[in-house]
């Protein structure tokens, strides 16, 4: 499948605040990934599919994970709004041909993030963050970091996204803090804290 069949099917699968914000996802992808030297395809595929399951409503999100055999974790039962990233992984290669690990991996961890991401992971997390739709305080200096310095802006995002997982109560996915950790680390060992 083309990405142009891809973005016809994706289309009629989604409201058009949901398609337009794939699309910016997509461009974002697409930017960041010949800044820091990733597949550029690659990432405009994971940009375009990562929401690919968002469209669904909640209850044929939990039939289908089932179907796919997606274990939830406690967590993800819970805030099911995260069930979409690992659905959606599934539906991008049963709907739309992906088989590459590589993608389906970046669109499986888009929303919580994860230890030991990769460079499409990180890529198509941060660009879900900051596309040109977004609108949040501290977005444009996020954009701006994420050319300069890709980890150090991932980390602003999951400093912002753990504020706003707090504010309203909710339930934070140990992903995300295995996530932001990791960074953190590994910057240290490299001695760029």
């Amino acid at each position: 499948m083309t990405l142009e069949e891809m973005k016809r099917k994706l289309r009629k699968s989604m409201n058009d605040k949901r398609f337009l914000h794939s699309l910016g996802v997509m461009q974002t992808a697409e930017k960041l990934a010949g800044r820091y030297g990733e597949d550029i395809e690659k990432a405009k595929v994971a940009g375009l599919l990562h929401d690919c399951a968002k469209g669904l409503d909640m209850e044929c999100q939990l039939k289908l994970a089932k179907y796919f055999g997606i274990l939830l974790d406690d967590i993800e039962r819970r805030e099911k709004v995260l069930i979409h990233g690992p659905l959606g992984a599934a539906i991008a290669k049963v709907e739309y041909g992906i088989n590459d690990e590589q993608i389906l991996t970046a669109i499986k961890v888009h929303t919580t993030g994860d230890a030991d991401m990769s460079l499409l992971d990180r890529i198509i997390f941060l660009s879900d963050f900051i596309e040109p739709n977004r609108c949040f305080p501290g977005v444009e200096e996020l954009r701006v970091k994420a050319f300069q310095d890709l980890d150090d802006a991932i980390i602003g995002a999951f400093d912002s996204t753990i504020r706003y997982v707090l504010s309203k109560k909710s339930l934070l996915h140990p992903r995300t803090i295995l996530g932001r950790n990791f960074i953190l680390m590994q910057r240290e060992s490299e001695g760029r804290v």
